[in-house]
């Protein structure tokens, strides 16, 4: 997981639409930038469904949330039209910016280790600089904990 005060690494992934965004697009704005494994499952869900509850308030908040996985771009289109999601997804297939933000982590599950993503969320300034770093957060819990950490 990446420092607080370190500048955020750039990127430039396709969204759910095949549109490509840069970090750089979004200065001069707050940037939620989360990291989830894999779309349609349940913890994933879960933690997108709460962002998109609380996305209003994001908003009102002049912030952005990002959402980035692995996924296909049509899987992030399918995840999003399933649940009517208000917020960008990013398909980092090739693993860019899941790399340059150290969460592509070694993962136990029943005691078979593999490589994945860890679920971790940034707090972006609007300099670009992160001021927060969630590591191994709680799916459920992420979407306040980071509406609480824009208010701090």
């Amino acid at each position: 997981m990446l420092e607080t005060g370190v500048r955020a690494p750039a990127f430039s992934l396709p969204d759910q639409n095949g549109v490509v965004h840069a970090l750089s697009d979004y200065a001069g704005k707050k940037v939620i930038l989360y990291f989830y494994p894999k779309d349609n499952t349940a913890g994933c869900t879960a933690q997108a469904c709460g962002f998109a509850a609380l996305y209003p308030q994001f908003v009102e908040k002049d912030a952005v949330v990002l959402g980035v996985s692995k996924d296909s771009v049509a899987s992030h289109k399918k995840f999003e039209e399933k649940y009517g999601l208000p917020f960008t997804l990013l398909s980092d297939p090739e693993l860019e910016a899941i790399r340059a933000y150290d969460v592509w982590q070694e993962k136990k599950l029943y005691g078979k280790a593999s490589m994945g993503v860890v679920r971790t969320t940034y707090l972006i300034d609007e300099n670009g600089v992160i001021v927060k770093a969630f590591g191994k957060v709680k799916a459920k819990e992420n979407p306040q904990d980071m509406l609480n950490a824009l208010d701090e």
